[in-house]
């Protein structure tokens, strides 16, 4: 048995993956933690606390952390879980290079894996697997992320992670530097990077790349948050065997079918 502690477990993410947790017969959750929980209690459950550092003081004590707060508190929250030497999930975007480099020398001086994940959902970490090989053989390509419009930060992390992938697989698109007009989106490891923020939409990712004489487009779309608990829940239970700071959820996906291929 699996116990785990959910971080932002009043908002949408949170609040899903506490209900899904709860629904699994390998993970128990033992404690809630919100900056919300003087205002209301919400949804009946496990303990909720206002931090990490409150939740770790009291009974409970948890194998697995997953963050699900927001790009200003993602930081601070995850280094109390990693200080207090608990494996963490972090499911928020927004940590920069710095940060992460900081929170990495944390969770090796305190001996507990760190895993961060821009997407949890498995067709996106599919797609950009897929771009990064694609982009190998295409010279030029882009990138159009589309998101709820309460979505604080821009670009996502997964258009991050996807560009960083691509230009880790010894593609070069310049076509992607140089250009400074504004609408011509933010250039990220030589490629173009398009937000769009709208109501009605839930998370959604084309990369379109461009050769001579043709197109290749690559698109993913989650039409619910439900999509993003298979993975959420793979990252529960893959943590602990997890070595050091690992970015990026198709590390696991790897190690699963490993498992069932032997």
């Amino acid at each position: 048995m699996i116990e785990v502690m959910v971080v932002g477990a009043l908002g949408k993410m949170g609040a899903l993956l506490c209900s899904t947790i709860e629904k699994q017969d390998d993970l128990r959750l033992v404690a809630r933690v919100d900056v919300r929980a003087g205002e209301a209690e919400g949804p009946a459950g496990p303990p909720l606390y206002a931090t990490v550092s409150e939740a770790l003081a009291a009974a409970a004590r948890p194998q697995v952390a997953v963050d699900f707060t927001v790009p200003g508190a993602v930081f601070a929250t995850v280094s109390a879980a990693l200080a207090g030497g608990v494996a963490t999930v972090v499911g928020t975007t927004g940590l920069s290079d710095e940060q992460l480099g900081e929170l990495s020398g944390l969770a090796g001086e305190r001996g507990v894996p760190l895993l961060v994940v821009p997407n949890f959902a498995l067709g996106a970490v599919l797609l950009m697997r897929f771009a990064a090989q694609a982009a190998r053989y295409f010279p030029s390509a882009e990138i159009i992320e589309l998101h709820e419009e309460r979505k604080v930060d821009a670009p996502s992390g997964t258009s991050l992670r996807t560009a960083r992938l691509m230009a880790e697989s010894g593609a070069a698109h310049p076509h992607g530097a140089g250009e400074t007009r504004p609408s011509r989106g933010l250039a990220a490891d030589g490629v173009r990077i398009h937000s769009v923020r709208l109501p009605g939409l839930v998370a959604h990712q084309e990369v379109v790349f461009g050769g001579v004489g043709e197109t290749l487009s690559l698109r993913h779309d989650s039409l619910s948050r439900e999509s993003f608990m298979a993975g959420a829940l793979l990252a529960i239970r893959g943590v602990g065997d997890l070595q050091g700071t690992v970015v990026g959820l198709e590390n696991l996906l790897e190690d699963d079918a490993d498992a069932q291929g032997g």
